[in-house]
């Protein structure tokens, strides 16, 4: 089956009642995505990220009327002319699938692998440890640099009988690899209930739901834990400094990403405080911090 697609850059500010007018002209979807190569990053729940430039794409029935969408959408909303309008005919598709079929089985470190969950993991190596992680969740699958520097850090350690704080845990892809390393405990923080249900989710497919517990901010309360981990944001990393600090015991080993190159400078000075063997690694323009807890 075939959609008619139209497209258009627009500012940020002309967003809501352009998508608004589509809509009221029978669009059957709205995507909007950066135009240019603004980053936008974690938004807090609730918000909708918008870049200052937009590239958008509405799809229609493949019979609609070009011209007359063109003129309808004017008329609604006068500044949009009709020679800035794209169209083209796109074939329909199973978009889960095609999802499905580019994220592959992944290895981080010398034994740890993320496998789609609707692949078997047949062919991998004999001393494997494998996470499952459903497809369907766009977020948290390793992918990202900054993901992928955290989980060769948890390859790297000694986790059996240890408990871990993954702070900002999203799909729980961090978490559960540290309980399928050895990790005995682990807790994970996030801001998002819809994360907090994909941790869930995930940790119940790969059979360790019952050694993870889920938390938001709100009800987090320090106690210091022999391992942490937080893949967020430079400037969380900064403001929650000391409270992941007093997350950490004495001895005990943290990993701070999400951080971009050119900021781990600040981040380095701000953790030197309660932190020792500060030590980089890199990924593309990402940056991974990691330390050792100063004792008292």
């Amino acid at each position: 089956m075939a959609w008619l697609e139209l497209s258009l850059t627009l500012r940020a500010d002309q967003q809501e009642r352009i998508e608004s007018a589509l809509e009221d002209l029978g669009a059957l979807s709205v995507t909007l995505v950066d135009a240019e190569d603004h980053p936008i990053f974690e938004p807090a729940p609730g918000e909708t990220p918008v870049w200052p430039t937009l590239a958008l794409q509405a799809l229609f029935a493949a019979d609609t009327d070009r011209a007359g969408l063109a003129h309808a959408l004017h008329e609604l909303v006068p500044e949009v002319e009709p020679d800035q309008l794209g169209f083209r005919e796109v074939e329909d598709q199973d978009w889960t699938r095609a999802w499905m079929d580019q994220f592959r089985p992944m290895p981080f470190g010398r034994r740890l692998w993320i496998y789609p969950w609707n692949i078997e993991p047949d062919d991998a190596p004999a001393d494997s440890v494998i996470v499952r992680l459903d497809p369907g969740l766009a977020f948290g699958t390793g992918t990202h640099p900054t993901t992928a520097l955290c989980l060769e850090w948890l390859d790297g350690l000694a986790l059996a009988g240890r408990t871990l704080v993954d702070y900002g845990c999203g799909s729980g892809v961090l978490a559960i690899a540290a309980l399928k390393l050895g990790a005995a405990h682990v807790i994970g923080v996030d801001l998002d209930p819809q994360a907090l249900a994909a941790s869930h989710g995930n940790a119940e497919r790969n059979g360790v739901a019952e050694r993870l517990e889920l938390r938001l901010p709100a009800d987090y309360r320090p106690t210091p834990q022999p391992l942490f981990v937080a893949n967020i944001l430079a400037g969380p990393l900064t403001e929650l400094a000391p409270l992941f600090a007093a997350s950490v015991a004495p001895g005990g080993r943290i990993a701070l990403s999400g951080i971009l190159a050119g900021q781990e400078d600040e981040l380095l000075a701000r953790y030197a405080e309660w932190f020792a063997e500060l030590a980089i690694a890199r990924r593309e323009d990402w940056v991974r911090i990691s330390g050792v807890r100063r004792g008292g």
